[in-house]
């Protein structure tokens, strides 16, 4: 089995790493969840699901906040420098 330099107790889901790159990525460019919502076609509360980690997503949903974001989609589910 391969080694890793996260432990189990630390490894964080790709649910995780995604709404912590959507809230980051949102913020940055000034946006609210509504804001969001609205270009990407989805509904503010389910926007806020995903945020908090309590929606599990498709990945043509992922697709179409990337596409808003400008980012490539694999972007959303990597983790960021400051949660590694």
């Amino acid at each position: 089995m391969p080694s890793t330099n996260v432990s189990n107790a630390h490894k964080r889901s790709a649910r995780e790493h995604l709404a912590g790159n959507l809230v980051l990525m949102r913020r940055e460019r000034g946006w609210s969840q509504e804001d969001l919502a609205l270009e990407a076609g989805l509904h503010r509360t389910f926007v806020a699901h995903v945020e908090r980690g309590a929606r599990n997503i498709s990945l043509d949903n992922i697709e179409k906040l990337a596409t808003v974001l400008g980012v490539e989609t694999y972007c959303l589910l990597r983790p960021s420098p400051s949660t590694e």
